[in-house]
């Protein structure tokens, strides 16, 4: 036989495709559910994730945020201009305490003065008035917009004049809610916008004046319309950082922790999803084209006969399999498409959620080249074994040695066929590596590959192990079990039986649809518990020691409060060295020397809610040595660490405490902003100021304010509620979605399970045959093969939610989320397993039970 050129190829190939197309139909269905599923989740996933981002980016206002405590140096001047002339906008945010009257009584008031460029702030979100207006429109040189507690303390309403430094403003509107409410001072005192114009017509703003000032910054997007990449806004971090030594320099991802973890834990969940669809698919894939290959082995034979070469052969499958990939990736980018503009309408209905509806052309793209990759990856084993189908197999029906008992193939397949072991290690390697490129979390796709090569070994591992075994147990067993049962056993190692490939396809399937869903599983419930509806959303500041059992009763009394109140013992303090070093000599990253002048101890027996231990360990209830744990993120700042010596001074009082914890907090609660926590019995005879947090109803936070204000009107009080309820309803929306991307998924892995399950029905027509000519009824062959898909359904279930749970630990250990072993869902998916396989084997294989042994053969 001459050489066979990619023309003749093409055209074998191209008919044996045309002639079973029924064959053929689980291989495409398993790359075009792969694809759709990988496109369709990670093509709306992006755009989710976008839409997300911008929701994170109004809640600070801007890309970036860079708080100082003084005016800029020229040399800082100069870094700032360079940067705005590269395209980035930049506008100040000026705040500061100061006295304001009512024109008609001149009776002072301390307010928080919030100095702004109506035209530029906000850079993202709106401020919220009332009567509605647009901020630009009603800020002017001689107006503010106050906050309504404001009116309440002053007796005055809209329209009236406020005298603010030697000026009188007209209050134009109520602020209802402003976007970086979370990311400003919590000061005392009423809000008060003023523009920048009119603060310096004020003259409060004179060198020396204690004022904050914080610096918002906004990335151009790019001219394509893509969205600003996070890469852009980490560098332009990085640059503030190093222009802006003294100033703490935040971006949008950090404004409020609930919102971080939720972006990230989403991150890392969706690009599983992925992940899991991509091997899925694969999975199903090689099955089916296996089972294909096997079919044809006599055609092959023959084909060897007239003289072709493996490699000519292999070719020719090799153009099929690559066919094959094309059609199941296109169908799949169609399907993805319908389903990543499908999800839009259906989930922006039920959650407002605001994602674009288009096409992304690199999502396309990725998801077809990946389909095509996998596909050829897969099939690589089988299209190897062609080399070992032997002339004679057309003259003696003799069995392939790759129906030898398992031991026997394993050996022989990985110690004698080096060709072999090369495509299970190019399989692994390219999994990782496009694991790799698809993950958009690190920690994803190295779990994802580390545990994909330690399931299919112990996959392997337990069907060597269960073949051995079924052999030992029926040889003792043979006479005393029934017929039924003994020939359903047996089954599993007889000649030709895909155990093996099957046994490792269903438990790898199962692990990854499990870990899927035991991660988001949990990750949700945290997401729930952050996005609790009794959090604080109102917070007082500056009650005494006189007054805390009073406001205590006046909330337990308000009908308005939901949950009881957090309340946090403060003293002022200062740090005068750290590890022997002096504070003005201390090496500090970004964080300004005078901060350590205004420090706030506070004190616990045990860590306060929301607040963990991330490194060290916290003391004992009799603890009664001066120790101390910081908030991680402070102590990065300090430079110190667990047995770091800080040197604090209060009052009159000087002591050295040891730094024995390190804490994260989830900024949820009112104990969040306790950065330095000693026990209490050292904070004893200091003067102490308490601050406290507590859950009322949103719309009825004026009832409160009302409340406090007549009977302690000394308390100030801090309304964050609109500003949670949008970090809230985000994070609620993140949950939503990664609920629906995960059944999404979940079903799309069924789905190419049940079709890698049913793709073997063609290997088992022979067999049918022969015990239907033996006199074997359908009840007795469906209760053999019964038993036989339940054994495999069973251990692959149990190898595979094993691992499912021992990747969805580490994943979750990562994420920072706390995993919790669920034994009724691992009851409920080992059960699933089994039904899914019995089910799947005989809804592709109860046909073959109604056909005449001699229709078979003839087609045969």
């Amino acid at each position: 036989m001459a050489s066979l050129s990619y023309s003749s190829a093409i055209k074998i190939a191209s008919r044996e495709l045309h002639f079973s197309r029924g064959k053929f139909f689980f291989v495409v269905l398993s790359v075009a559910i792969g694809v759709a599923a990988l496109t369709g989740v990670r093509g709306f996933s992006s755009s989710f994730r976008a839409a997300l981002l911008d929701r994170a980016r109004s809640i600070m206002a801007a890309d970036l945020s860079a708080r100082m405590f003084q005016q800029p140096t020229p040399a800082e001047q100069k870094g700032l201009d360079a940067i705005a002339a590269e395209g980035v906008q930049i506008t100040p945010v000026t705040e500061m305490l100061s006295m304001a009257s009512s024109s008609k009584t001149l009776d002072p008031l301390l307010v928080s003065l919030k100095a702004v460029d109506p035209q530029a702030y906000p850079f993202y979100g709106e401020v919220e008035l009332s009567p509605k207006g647009k901020l630009k429109d009603v800020l002017k040189d001689d107006t503010v917009v106050v906050a309504d507690d404001l009116l309440v303390r002053l007796h005055m309403n809209a329209c009236d004049s406020l005298k603010i430094g030697n000026r009188i403003f007209r209050i134009a509107a109520i602020v209802v809610n402003e976007p970086d409410r979370l990311s400003g001072n919590f000061a005392a005192g009423p809000r008060v916008f003023i523009s920048r114009a009119g603060l310096d017509a004020s003259g409060l703003l004179a060198p020396g004046s204690h004022a904050g000032q914080r610096f918002l910054f906004k990335v151009p997007k790019p001219s394509d319309g893509t969205p600003i990449s996070e890469k852009e806004v980490a560098n332009l971090k990085e640059r503030l950082e190093e222009l802006l030594p003294e100033s703490q320099v935040i971006d949008y991802r950090e404004t409020n922790p609930a919102l971080t973890q939720g972006l990230d834990r989403a991150t890392s969940l969706l690009s599983l999803m992925s992940l899991v669809a991509l091997v899925l698919g694969a999975v199903g894939v090689a099955m089916a084209m296996r089972a294909h290959l096997e079919q044809r082995l006599d055609t092959i034979a023959i084909m060897k006969s007239l003289g072709a070469g493996s490699r000519e052969i292999i070719r020719i499958y090799l153009i099929q399999t690559l066919l094959l990939g094309l059609l199941g990736g296109g169908l799949g980018v169609a399907l993805g498409g319908f389903v990543q503009m499908a999800f839009p309408y259906f989930l922006g209905k039920l959650l407002g959620v605001p994602t674009s509806v288009h096409l992304q052309l690199r999502t396309v793209l990725t998801g077809f080249g990946v389909g095509i990759l996998t596909t050829l990856l897969f099939t690589l084993p089988p299209l190897l074994d062609i080399r070992s189908v032997r002339p004679i197999l057309i003259l003696r029906r003799a069995v392939d040695e790759s129906f030898d008992p398992f031991l026997i193939a394993l050996r022989r397949k990985f110690v004698k066929n080096l060709s072999q072991i090369g495509a299970v290690a190019l399989i692994l390697i390219g999994l990782a590596a496009i694991a790799a490129t698809l993950s958009d979390s690190a920690t994803v796709g190295q779990v994802f590959a580390v545990g994909l090569v330690a399931v299919l070994a112990v996959l392997l591992l337990a069907c060597a192990g269960l073949l051995v075994g079924l052999r030992k147990f029926l040889s003792k067993t043979r006479l005393s079990l029934p017929s039924v049962l003994r020939h359903g056993l047996a089954n599993l190692y007889r000649p030709g039986n895909p155990s093996a490939a099957l046994l490792a396809a269903v438990g790898l399937g199962v692990m990854q649809i499990m870990s899927v869903f035991l991660v988001q599983q949990a990750v949700v419930k945290e997401l729930h518990l952050s996005s609790a509806p009794n959090l604080p959303n109102v917070f007082l500041i500056d009650i005494t020691s006189s007054e805390i059992e009073g406001v205590r009763q006046l909330l337990k009394s308000q009908s308005s409060v939901t949950a009881d109140p957090e309340l946090l013992p403060v003293v002022s303090s200062r740090i005068i060295a750290i590890d022997g070093v002096p504070a003005t000599k201390a090496t500090l990253k970004n964080f300004p020397k005078r901060m350590l002048q205004s420090i706030s101890l506070t004190s616990f027996k045990t860590a306060p809610a929301g607040t963990t231990v991330v490194d060290g360990e916290w003391w004992s209830a009799q603890e009664n040595q001066p120790v101390v744990a910081i908030a991680k993120r402070q102590a990065e700042r300090l430079g110190v660490h667990v047995g770091s010596k800080v040197t604090f001074a209060a009052q009159d009082s000087e002591f050295v405490a040891t730094v024995i914890a390190l804490t994260k907090s989830d900024g949820q609660h009112t104990y969040s902003r306790a950065e330095f926590i000693l026990p209490p019995v050292i904070l004893k005879d200091l003067p102490v100021v308490w601050y406290g947090g507590v859950h009322a109803v949103p719309n009825r936070v004026g009832e409160l304010q009302r409340a406090l204000y007549q009977t302690y009107p000394t308390i100030t009080v801090i309304n964050v509620a609109q500003a949670l309820e949008t970090v809230r309803s985000v994070v609620i929306q993140i949950t939503y979605v990664i609920q629906f991307l995960a059944a999404f998924s979940i079903f799309a892995g069924i789905v190419i399970l049940a079709s890698a399950v049913a793709g073997t029905r063609y290997r088992r027509i022979r067999e049918v045959v022969v015990l239907k000519t033996l006199g074997a009824t359908r009840v007795r062959i469906a209760s053999v093969f019964s038993i036989e898909f339940a054994v495999l359904g069973a251990i692959a279930g149990i190898v595979g939610i094993g691992f499912a749970n021992v990747i969805a630990r580490v994943l979750l250990k990562r994420m920072s989320v706390t995993y919790h072993f669920h034994w009724g869902w691992t009851v409920i998916a080992l059960l699933a397993t089994v039904i899914v396989t019995i089910a799947t084997g005989w809804s592709a294989s109860f046909r073959v039970l109604g056909q005449k042994p001699l229709e078979v053969l003839r087609e045969e």
